[in-house]
């Protein structure tokens, strides 16, 4: 072919839109659906209608968020819509795409940390607005949650662990390190930090929720990664734990979301009810024996940790060879952490073999990271 196709040409020719009626520009050539003319609904008028539109828990948006650098508020957008776009819009957050949910460097249509934060979100969301709880500052939250886990799933923390005297947690390096350039409100950051179930409660009933969707999440979606790729089974799950929630990530997600609000609409309290939150329980059981922790997920786990803790050891003997940004003089252990900690999967295990002259039969199984000619 000399030049572009006709179907490339066709689409550059819309580089201009279409003339529209009262000399504006519209995107297509027939007629668009229209809006009322009024004037916008900027941040203060929607701050004023969360007043009546939030229940009386719910956290509030007010101006520029109480922020560790003080910088003035958006015209349009509300805090938490402002932390969401800012946690959207990161590199952390793009980043997750290459790591580790459960499987390393994972099939096509397997999660990635990306599309679990995704997942998080939709359960999570769907349980604030049945509650009248903000939604950006959950969205916020969920999309945000997982930005501190490393390469390889949580093999990482048991890496990092070796370097850092109170060890390494996902969740508090998230916010604490990773996000922290960001300049987040403090509530976002708070919800990031304390989502796990193993640290303090949450400050926002919004963090809670995100606590629960993840749980909610993981626990669904992991079995049903583990069903598409024969691991299991999912006629597997126990009985009990199938005639509360099902066999099927569709059913488990419908019955925990409904409980979850069922729950908090009637108590004030956000969980479940007890057999409702034991077929949660059971469910993760169930893919914590067969799925997290068996054998070819260990020995993934072994060789994860192996990588990534010399790499660690590579860049604190080489500090010179991290990018500028990364490279702290001052404390050289957390510099090399930051920047194996933020490595995909793919660009650890490469960077392994080219830099470090790693085996390649000591990657773990499953990851495809060829040696660059």
């Amino acid at each position: 072919m000399s030049g572009p196709s006709p179907r490339s040409r066709a689409w550059a020719a819309t580089g201009s839109g279409n003339p529209g009626r009262d000399g504006v520009v519209t995107a297509h050539a027939d007629a668009e659906p229209g809006v009322s003319a009024q004037a916008p609904r900027g941040r203060v008028e929607r701050e004023a209608l969360d007043e009546t539109l939030l229940q009386p828990a719910a956290t509030r948006a007010r101006g520029a968020g109480e922020r560790a650098r003080p910088e003035p508020p958006d015209p349009e957008r509300t805090c938490f819509e402002r932390d969401r776009d800012r946690v959207l819009h990161s590199a952390a957050s793009r980043r997750l795409a290459g790591k580790t949910q459960v499987f390393v460097h994972p099939a096509d249509h397997q999660r990635t940390r990306l599309t679990h934060a995704l997942e998080v979100n939709q359960v999570a969301t769907s349980v604030a607005r049945a509650l009248g709880l903000n939604v950006a500052l959950t969205e916020a939250i969920a999309i945000g949650h997982d930005c501190g886990h490393g390469p390889g799933g949580h093999a990482s923390e048991e890496a990092f662990d070796a370097f850092l005297p109170g060890g390494y947690d996902h969740a508090v390096w998230g916010a604490d390190v990773v996000l922290a350039p960001l300049n987040l409100c403090a509530q976002t950051l708070d919800g990031i930090r304390n989502h796990s179930w193993s640290r303090p409660s949450p400050a926002t009933p919004e963090g809670v929720v995100v606590s629960w969707a993840d749980r909610v999440a993981y626990t669904a979606h992991d079995l049903e990664d583990a069903v598409h790729t024969g691991i299991v089974s999912a006629q597997d799950l126990p009985a009990d734990v199938a005639a509360v929630c099902g066999r099927t990530r569709g059913d488990q997600l419908g019955t925990f979301v409904g409980a979850l609000v069922e729950c908090a609409s009637t108590t004030g309290v956000i969980g479940m009810r007890p057999d409702v939150a034991q077929a949660l329980a059971g469910l993760r059981a169930f893919n914590y024996e067969r799925i997290y922790t068996r054998p070819e997920a260990l020995a993934q786990t072994t060789a994860v940790v192996a990588v990534l803790r010399a790499l660690v050891e590579h860049y604190l003997a080489r500090p010179s060879a991290m990018p500028g940004d990364v490279h702290d003089p001052d404390d050289p252990v957390r510099a090399a952490v930051t920047y194996v900690g933020g490595m995909t999967d793919r660009f650890a295990f490469r960077t392994a073999l080219d830099e470090l002259g790693w085996d390649p039969a000591r990657l773990p199984r499953g990851i495809d990271v060829p040696r660059r000619p």
